[in-house]
C-alpha cells in the first residue's frame, strides 16, 4: 500500500522545497498561470528542465514560507517577493539568463476556445468566407448581425466582423458560433509579470533592453543633469566641460573688448584688427589661376607668328 501524506505533511514538504529553492536560486520569474492546464504546465517544466524549476502553490502558503524563511536566514531581500504573490501565479527559479528563460516560457502557448463568461484578452474577428454550415444555421449569424449569403448550399460570411472586443466578456451566442466555426481565438500560457534578481524586483520589459538602449538612457540622464547644473550654476562632472568653455568665452570676450591680453587671445585680436592677413595665402593661387589665361594666349600668339612671316617671304599673293 502507498501511504498518502496528510495535509500537514504536504505543507511541511512544500515549505522545505520552497526554502531550498530560495537558498539555491538567486533569480526568480513570477508568472501568471491563468487558464494554464496541467498538461501544458508539464510541457513547460520539461522545456525548462536543467537550469530552471517551476513551483506552483497557494499564495498564502508561499507568503508564509517566504516570511518565515526570511526571519530564519536574516535575508530581508526575500520579503520583496511577498507583494508579487497576488492572483494565480507561480515561481520559476532559474540559474540561466532571465531573458532567455522568459522567451522559452512564452513559446508554450496553447490555443483555447472562447468560453462563456471569459474576458477576451484580444479582439476576435471572424474572417469572411465559406463557413461550411448549412442554411439552417443562419440564426446564429442573424443574432450577431453578421452579414451572410447562401452560396452552393452553405452559409458564406460576406465581410470580416469584429465579434468580440478585448476586455469584453464572451457571450453564449459568440461562444456557440466560434465553436461551430472551429475557431479557437485565444491562446494561454505562463505570462511573466515580474523578475526577481538578488533582491531587486523589476518589470519584464527591462529584459528587452539592449546595450544601445542603456547607453541612450544614460546619455539622456547625463544631458539632463548637465542642463540642470548649468541652469542653477551648481558644478557637476556632467556640466564641468560646458562651464569651462563658457568661462573661457567670457575671458576671451573681456580680452577682445579691453587692452588686457594673453597669448591665446593674441591671434583672435590680430584677426579682428586685420582679417586680410589671414587671406594672403589664398591670393597667389588666385593670381596664378587668373594669369593662366593671358599666358596661354601669349603662347598661342608666338606659335602663330612664324606662320605669318612664312607667308610674307613667299613674295606673291592670290592676285599675282
Amino acid at each position: 500500500m502507498v501511504n498518502k501524506l496528510s495535509k500537514a505533511e504536504k505543507k511541511i514538504a512544500y515549505d522545505a522545497k520552497l526554502c531550498q529553492l530560495l537558498d539555491e536560486y538567486s533569480q526568480i520569474l513570477i508568472a501568471a498561470a491563468d487558464n494554464v492546464g496541467s498538461n501544458q504546465l508539464q510541457n513547460i517544466r520539461r522545456g525548462l528542465r536543467g537550469d530552471s524549476v517551476v513551483l506552483m502553490g497557494k499564495n498564502t502558503m508561499m507568503k508564509r514560507s517566504v516570511r518565515i524563511h526570511s526571519e530564519k536566514t536574516g535575508n530581508k531581500a526575500f520579503l520583496n517577493l511577498i507583494p508579487l504573490l497576488q492572483g494565480n501565479v507561480g515561481l520559476i527559479f532559474t540559474k540561466g539568463d532571465l531573458k532567455e528563460v522568459s522567451e522559452e516560457v512564452a513559446k508554450y502557448k496553447v490555443g483555447a476556445p472562447a468560453r462563456v463568461g471569459l474576458v477576451a484578452p484580444i479582439d476576435v474577428v471572424v474572417p469572411p468566407g465559406n463557413t461550411g454550415l448549412d442554411p439552417s444555421q443562419t440564426s446564429f449569424f442573424q443574432v450577431l448581425n453578421i452579414p451572410t449569403k447562401i452560396n452552393k448550399g452553405t452559409v458564406e460570411i460576406i465581410t470580416p466582423v469584429e465579434l468580440i472586443k478585448k476586455g469584453d466578456k464572451v457571450g453564449s451566442s459568440e461562444a456557440a458560433l466560434l465553436a461551430k466555426l472551429g475557431i479557437r481565438p485565444f491562446s494561454y500560457g505562463l505570462v511573466v509579470l515580474s523578475a526577481y534578481d538578488n533582491g531587486s524586483v523589476f518589470s519584464p520589459e527591462v529584459l528587452d533592453l539592449t546595450e544601445d538602449d542603456l547607453v541612450g538612457k544614460f546619455a539622456a540622464g547625463v544631458s539632463m543633469i548637465a542642463s540642470l547644473s548649468l541652469a542653477t550654476s551648481y558644478p557637476t562632472l556632467a556640466a564641468a566641460p560646458h562651464m569651462f568653455i563658457n568661462a573661457y568665452k567670457n575671458v576671451l570676450a573681456v580680452a577682445v573688448a579691453t587692452e588686457y591680453s594673453y597669448p591665446q587671445a593674441e591671434k583672435v585680436k590680430e584677426f579682428l584688427e586685420d582679417p586680410s592677413k589671414f587671406a594672403v595665402a589664398a591670393a597667389p593661387v588666385t593670381a596664378a589661376s587668373s594669369g593662366g589665361a593671358p599666358a596661354a594666349a601669349k603662347e598661342e600668339e608666338k606659335k602663330e607668328e612664324p606662320a605669318e612671316e612664312s607667308d610674307d617671304d613667299m613674295g606673291f599673293s592670290l592676285f599675282d
